[in-house]
C-alpha cells in the first residue's frame, strides 16, 4: 500500500482560487478604467454646480447644471414652434461637424503618412520640405482661414481645407520621425538576404514605423478638433462649431456649454475606436 498523496485534489483546490483572484484583477482593472474618469466627471459637475449656486459668478458665466441640461433638451426638441437649435436637432449639428472633420483629417493624414515615408527615406526631400511643414505647425488656424475663405468661398471648401492643412504636418512630422529612426540592424539584414528597396520599405521600415505613425494620427485628429470652431466661423449652421459661435454672440452660454461638451464626448468616443485600431494594427506595442 502506497503512502504517496495523491496531488490531484490540491490542484484542483488551487483552480478557484486562481479564478477568484483573476476576476478581482479584472475588477480592479474595469474600476480603473471606468470608475476613475466617471469619479473625475461626477467631481468636477459637483465642483461646477457649488461654483454656481455660490453666487459668486454670475449665472451669465457660470449657469447652473439645469440650465445647461434645459439646453440640451431644447436642442434635442420641438420646442414654441422652434426645432433645435437654428432649426437643427444637435446631432445634426454633430454629424455636419464630424462630416467635415472626417474629410479634413482623412485628406491631412493621408497627404501627412505619404509626405512622412517620402521624407523619412529621401534626405534631400525632408530638407526641402521640412521648413514648410514647420511653419504651417506655426501658424495658428485663424491666420490662414481668411485667406481661404477669400480664395475658396464660404462653402464646405475652406472648412475642410483648413481641418486638412491641421492635421498634415503632425502625422507627416510623426511618419518622418518614425521612418528615419527604422533600426538600422533591420533593414540591413533585409538587404544581406537579398530584399529590395521596396521589400525593404514595406516589410521593415513601415512596421516598424506604425506605432509613432499612429500617434501622429491621433495627433492630427485632436488638431483638427481644436480647429472645428474656427473652421465653422463662417456659414458653419448646422455645426457644432457654428452653434457655438451663434450662441457666444448672444451670450448663450448653456447653449455654449452643450457645444463643447458635445465637441469633447464625440472627440474622447473616437479617440477610444483609433486605440482600438492600433492596438489591433500594433499589438507588439501593448496599451498603457
Amino acid at each position: 500500500m502506497s503512502l504517496t498523496t495523491d496531488p490531484t485534489p490540491a490542484r484542483s483546490g488551487e483552480a478557484p482560487t486562481r479564478t477568484s483572484a483573476s476576476r478581482r484583477s479584472t475588477a480592479r482593472r474595469l474600476a480603473g478604467q471606468i470608475g476613475l474618469p466617471l469619479a473625475s466627471l461626477l467631481g468636477f459637475l459637483v465642483l461646477w454646480q457649488l461654483a454656481a449656486v455660490s453666487g459668486i459668478w454670475d449665472e451669465l458665466f457660470v449657469p447652473r447644471l439645469g440650465a445647461v441640461w434645459d439646453a440640451f433638451v431644447d436642442m434635442s426638441t420641438v420646442h414654441n414652434g422652434v426645432r433645435g437649435y437654428a432649426d437643427y436637432f444637435w446631432w445634426e449639428h454633430l454629424y455636419m461637424t464630424l462630416r467635415r472633420v472626417f474629410a479634413g483629417v482623412l485628406i491631412g493624414v493621408v497627404l501627412g503618412v505619404a509626405l512622412g515615408l517620402a521624407m523619412g527615406t529621401v534626405g534631400w526631400l525632408r530638407r526641402l520640405l521640412e521648413p514648410w511643414l514647420t511653419f504651417l505647425r506655426a501658424l495658428p488656424p485663424l491666420a490662414y482661414f481668411f485667406l481661404l475663405v477669400i480664395w475658396l468661398g464660404i462653402d464646405e471648401a475652406p472648412k475642410v481645407t483648413l481641418l486638412a492643412l491641421a492635421a498634415l504636418p503632425p502625422a507627416a512630422v510623426a511618419t518622418t520621425t518614425a521612418v528615419s529612426a527604422a533600426p538600422i540592424a533591420l533593414t540591413e539584414a533585409a538587404r544581406a538576404l537579398g530584399a529590395s528597396r521596396r521589400e525593404v520599405l514595406t516589410d521593415v521600415v513601415i512596421p516598424s514605423a506604425l506605432p509613432e505613425t499612429f500617434t501622429g494620427i491621433r495627433l492630427s485628429v485632436g488638431i483638427a478638433y481644436s480647429s472645428v470652431v474656427a473652421a465653422e466661423l463662417f456659414n458653419g449652421i448646422p455645426g457644432i462649431g457654428g452653434v457655438v459661435k451663434d450662441a457666444s454672440n448672444y451670450n448663450n452660454t448653456p447653449v455654449v456649454l452643450v457645444g463643447i461638451a458635445l465637441i469633447g464626448f464625440s472627440r474622447l468616443v473616437i479617440d477610444g475606436v483609433l486605440r482600438v485600431i492600433e492596438h489591433r494594427v500594433v499589438p507588439w506595442r501593448g496599451k498603457v
